[in-house]
């Protein structure tokens, strides 16, 4: 179904993970559960099925990121992982 390592689509706390934005997936479904992550304005699960084009906003404290997801991969080296999303302002 995946062709070149890429999926059409991942689980939310993975992608956070590949993409480096949160350091562990454990991390990245603590921050699910607490509604601190949304995708299109939405409060979403860990569940949730990441697909290029999706905006997530994730909020750490005070700190609120703003990224689009360019690309959904299963495999990414750390030097190719901040090339997974475009931060927006």
């Amino acid at each position: 179904l995946s062709h070149l390592g890429r999926a059409p689509f991942m689980r939310l706390d993975k992608w956070l993970k590949n993409s480096r934005l949160i350091k562990r997936r454990t991390i990245a479904n603590e921050a699910c559960d607490a509604g601190k992550i949304t995708a299109n304005g939405r409060v979403v699960k860990a569940s949730y099925e990441v697909k290029s084009g999706d905006l997530l906003e994730l909020t750490f404290g005070e700190r609120v990121t703003r990224v689009k997801v360019l690309s959904v991969q299963e495999i990414v080296g750390k030097a190719d992982a901040a090339g997974m999303y475009e931060e927006m302002r």
